[in-house]
């Protein structure tokens, strides 16, 4: 009875397993479908309900094992397309797969790194793209891994970053250096995406062109956050350490703040991507982190995307959506298979109780019920998810409108300060337009009283203009008239001093005899008083002293007389001199009235002369604005002509345009010139602004040759190797940024002052040093070297072929005693027509050197000889390649022939070995005929000696190969014992040796010409100057291209082989 009770559990649980397997079963059939439709090669997006499938795949697994297991088995080395497609496949998965993705995606690391350098080196517009993306998912990865806390997604609080970030002031250096590299990898496919669909013909509504859009999508959503992240990393950065070491993070901020708001504009004016998602917009500007309180006007971008609200259209091949958990199949699967697991039960135990037990039916009945519920469940489930994703985009815009508030809030507050503040400038104006309308009266009524004063002047004016021409011709005679009225001036104050002095003196003559009088007179009173005492007693003198009186009185009459005339004389003279007084005061009022009039017209001229002056400056100034217009001009010129280059480096037409590192060099090295005349122009134009002559020539010198480097460090990336190429094509965009960087800050009077082309010098630095070690291995001998190694190896040669006469002479004499008959008579002429070769050989050298010598003395001038040989270098470095090979060639003849006579070696070496003795020797010959003169007689002696040699070394050829015959046993064939079927079978058998042997032939001859193509790589050939036919080089190599280097072997150094004939079409036997 036990075992029969047990017996429904036992056929449930294998019914279960049955169910279990057909829906796993399922579920690998419908992830395959979806993963095969989603990666595919056609040039179309990936359908977003494919992606989805995968997605909730990985939800169900709990995991990415289906996904990997079936998305390894894809040729995604063989198909670039299918590799991008799958690229942004895993970009989903690993955004909004599970958790556990992350785990999976990592054991796959290194199959995503070779995808990506695999792409990296070839040339495939949707090969770089992978190349880029696969370096993208793999700096994903590696963050995620490291940091776990941050899901795949990115979609964190400010806390769970503050968290990760911790307190350690290094560990949020090192992650914020991290993030840098994280958004830089994000922001390299989404330019590298938009540059490639602006150089094709490829559009937004196209396929072609959304199948490279598509991937941005997640790119966008994972910008906004890095943004995020790295701007509040940043202010924590700025409140721990100086601004100084924040330097370097803040540039390279700065860089990808514009980069990221450049990307959004494009992206935003795309229509493919107006109804997919909304791109956020980025300030106008970067935060100021110097300010902590710039923080709170930092507002988190939020991309948003948009619910669809009508389903997309199914294909006829699609599969129907599934849902998240799949429950509707197992039941009725399960009602189905119930009917004949019952009836198996029956048929071996009976119905129980001879029916259905009543618990069977309520079992069934709530196994319906079940069901239902189960469905319903599903619905309710259905219905929730498209309520969460719903408030998930609701939560998403509330949340930037609440960003968009907090912004405006600050806005206001910032306005409301700013209108408080107008508000009392306003007041105070009003203060002052009230004191102002009290003056302006005032100064109405002085305006009137102005205009008045104005009319005046102004008829003042027309009259000091019709008079200034008079008064400058006056100007003269006033001098003139000055300088006579002042020597008048000093002749009146002479004759005045001269009046005075004979006033005085007149005055003294006149008061002497006035005293004498008085004298006179008080004796002739005494001798009066005498005599009337002695009247008396002297009558009879009485008429004599009567007479004396008389004339006494005369005499005083006399002298009143002259008293009188002498006071005319003296009121004449004081009224000639008042005269002249008069006349002196007239003459000086009307000198200080001319003074005046002229200090008048001094000032007027002195303001017109200020006038001239303003003038003048507006000129200056004009000068000045002029000259920046035409500094903008040519900088703009100059943009344009940089930005013309750098388009020819996304053009398809120029991939076939190539260079040599040569005129790279030669290029890069002028543009290093044109860089320091630069500079030199800038200084002097900063110094003296009215003057741009030298910096309009500088730049536009600059910008050609600038624009010439780029293009031909593209052309010569085109035939570089992979790694070369990258970086050489990476720093010609970085020298047109750096350049027009440059010229970017010469456009702004602002940062006129510190534009510095240091960084367009760096990266030319840079790109001249990639050409040099692009540059043929051959030329990195110092020229001052190459004198001595002429010598060397012209000396080391000649050492070369006597010891090679030597050995021949041993092996001959050992060969003598060893050998004997045929084979001794063999190896006795193989090595007495290889010691004839030397010895042509030796004569030969001897030849070269005397021509040598003759061309160096002739054409060395006053300069030495190791002079002479740096300025020839490329002719140097042809005698020593050739030297080299002669004596490479005569060691290996020897070694060959050596081998031979010791039956250990072929015959076919030796034959080689001559002819690249040949060979050699015709380049020295020619390396030797390029600088010496037609009547040269040493030339004529050099010819001959190569014609010696080549004869020595046909007679070598001919010894050898009668030699080969001689010992060589020829099989007899016999065909006459076989049958018809023999013969026909053996017939074919040979054919197909014929076959092989010509099949090996073919190889070994595409191996040799890959073979003469490396020589002539490491030799300093270019791969244009070889022939193209069956790898073959020409016999006579250009002796200046061919210089050896001192590292490789000698070896490496040999020339070309003669030239093999082309074989013929191959018979094909049916």
């Amino acid at each position: 009875m036990n075992s029969i009770k047990q017996v429904p559990s036992r056929v449930k649980s294998r019914r279960t397993e049955a169910n279990l397997g057909a829906e796993r079963e399922h579920f690998d059939k419908q992830q395959l479908s979806s993963i095969s439709k989603a990666i595919n090669s056609a040039e179309t997006p990936v359908k977003e309900k494919h992606a989805r499938r995968i997605i909730l795949g990985t939800h169900r697994e709990k995991g990415a094992y289906t996904f990997w297991s079936y998305a390894l088995g894809f040729p995604l080395h063989s198909n670039s397309i299918l590799s991008w497609k799958f690229c942004n496949v895993l970009h989903k998965v690993l955004r909004d797969g599970h958790r556990n993705v992350l785990q999976d995606c990592m054991r796959h690391h290194g199959s995503i790194v070779e995808i990506g350098k695999l792409w990296g080196h070839l040339h495939d517009r949707y090969g770089q793209l992978v190349s880029i993306y696969s370096k993208l998912l793999c700096t994903k990865m590696e963050f995620h891994a490291k940091h776990q806390e941050i899901p795949p997604n990115l979609e964190v609080t400010d806390e769970v970053l503050e968290r990760t970030a911790g307190t350690d002031i290094n560990n949020v250096f090192q992650l914020t250096v991290e993030v840098f590299d994280y958004l830089d990898a994000e922001l390299r496919l989404a330019d590298t995406v938009i540059r490639q669909l602006n150089t094709s013909i490829a559009v937004s509504t196209l396929t072609s062109g959304q199948c490279r859009l598509s991937p941005l999508i997640q790119v966008i959503q994972d910008c906004s956050h890095l943004y995020h992240f790295t701007v509040k990393l940043l202010f924590k950065l700025h409140a721990c350490l100086p601004a100084d070491t924040l330097q370097g993070h803040r540039d390279r901020f700065h860089d990808q703040f514009h980069s990221l708001k450049t990307f959004f504009n494009k992206a935003r004016d795309m229509m493919y991507f107006k109804r997919l998602i909304q791109i956020p917009k980025l300030p106008d500007s970067p935060p100021n982190f110097l300010h902590a309180a710039s923080l709170a006007k930092h507002v988190k971008p939020v991309v948003v995307i948009p619910d669809e609200d009508e389903p997309e259209p199914q294909d006829d091949d699609d599969d129907e959506p599934e849902p998240l958990i799949d429950v509707s199949d197992a039941p009725v699967s399960s009602l189905q298979a119930q009917p004949q697991q019952m009836d198996m039960f029956d048929q071996a135990f009976g119905p129980p109780n001879g029916g259905f037990d009543d618990r069977d039916l309520q079992i069934e009945s709530l196994k319906r019920d079940l069901e239902l519920l189960r469905v319903e469940l599903e619905k309710v489930k259905r219905e929730a998810q498209h309520y969460i994703t719903q408030l998930k985009s609701q939560i998403n815009s509330l949340e930037a409108e609440l960003e968009e508030q907090r912004a405006q809030k600050q806005r206001a507050l910032v306005e409301n300060e700013q209108l408080r503040m107008e508000l009392e400038a306003t007041r105070h104006r009003s203060l002052e337009h009230e004191s102002l309308q009290s003056t302006f009266l005032e100064a109405e009524k002085r305006s009137q009283s102005t205009e008045q004063r104005y009319n005046k002047l102004k008829e003042k004016h027309t009259e000091l203009v019709t008079s200034h021409a008079e008064l400058l011709r006056k100007s003269a005679d006033t001098v003139r008239m000055l300088s006579a009225t002042q020597q008048t001036q000093d002749e009146v104050e002479r004759t005045k001093q001269q009046l005075t002095f004979e006033i005085e003196r007149i005055k003294q003559d006149s008061d002497m005899k006035v005293e004498e009088q008085k004298f006179e007179l008080e004796r002739l009173r005494r001798e009066l008083e005498e005599k009337m005492a002695e009247a008396t007693r002297i009558k009879a003198t009485l008429q004599s002293s009567e007479r004396t009186s008389e004339q006494a009185s005369s005499s005083m009459k006399a002298l009143q007389a002259e008293k009188e005339r002498l006071m005319r004389s003296v009121s004449e003279r004081e009224a000639e001199l008042s005269s002249l007084r008069q006349a002196s005061q007239a003459q000086q009022s009307s000198l200080q009235q001319t003074q005046e009039r002229n200090s008048r017209e001094l000032g007027e001229l002195q303001g017109k002369l200020q006038e001239k002056t303003g003038q003048e400056e507006k000129l200056k100034q004009k000068l000045l604005e002029e000259q920046f217009l035409l500094l903008q001009g040519t900088v703009a010129e100059a943009e344009n002509i940089i930005q013309d280059a750098v388009a020819k480096l996304d053009d398809p037409l120029h991939i076939r345009c190539t260079s040599s590192p040569d005129y790279l060099i030669s290029r890069a090295e002028a543009a290093l010139g044109s860089v320091d005349k630069v500079k030199r122009g800038h200084a002097d134009y900063v110094r003296d602004m009215a003057d741009a002559g030298g910096l309009v020539r500088a730049l536009t010198h600059f910008s050609h040759l600038a624009a010439d480097t780029i293009v031909n460090g593209s052309a010569t990336a085109h035939m570089a190797p992979t790694d070369h190429a990258d970086r050489l094509t990476e720093n010609c965009r970085g020298c047109a940024t750096q350049s027009l960087q440059f010229l970017k800050d010469l456009k702004s009077k602002n940062s006129l002052q510190r534009a510095d082309p240091a960084s367009v010098r760096i990266i030319i630095q840079k790109i001249l040093h990639l050409g040099q070690e692009l540059r043929p291995k051959g030329m990195d001998i110092r020229q001052d070297e190459l004198g001595d190694l002429v010598d060397k190896e012209m000396a080391a040669t000649s050492a070369a072929i006597e010891e090679a006469v030597r050995r021949i002479d041993e092996m001959m004499n050992q060969a003598r005693q060893d050998t004997s008959g045929i084979k001794l008579e063999v190896n006795e002429r193989i090595l007495n027509s290889c010691t004839d070769l030397m010895k042509a050989i030796r004569m030969l050298i001897i030849a070269s050197t005397d021509l040598q010598k003759e061309i160096v003395e002739g054409e060395r001038g006053g300069a030495t000889i190791k002079e002479f040989y740096a300025r020839n270098s490329r002719w140097t470095e042809g005698l020593i390649s050739a030297a080299k090979a002669v004596g490479w060639g005569a060691t290996e003849m020897v070694e060959s022939a050596d081998k031979v006579v010791l039956h250990t070696g072929k015959y076919e070496e030796l034959i080689v070995c001559s002819h690249e003795i040949a060979a050699s020797t015709a380049q020295l010959v020619a390396a030797s005929k390029v600088k010496a003169g037609r009547s040269s007689k040493r030339l004529s002696v050099l010819q001959q000696a190569s014609r010696q040699v080549n004869e020595m070394a046909a007679n070598v050829v001919a010894s050898t190969k009668t030699g080969q015959d001689n010992l060589e046993e020829k099989e007899t064939m016999d065909f006459s014992g076989m049958s018809l079927i023999k013969l026909r079978k053996e017939e074919m058998e040979s054919q197909v040796k014929v076959l092989e042997l010509e099949s090996q032939l073919e190889n070994e001859r595409l191996r040799l010409g890959e073979l003469r193509k490396k020589h002539y790589d490491i030799a300093g050939v270019p791969l244009d100057q070889m022939s193209e036919g069956n790898g073959d080089a020409p016999a006579r190599p250009n002796p200046s291209t061919m210089s050896p280097k001192p590292s490789k072997p000698a070896l490496m150094k040999k020339p070309a082989l003669a030239q093999k004939p082309t074989p013929g079409p191959k018979v094909m036997f049916k």
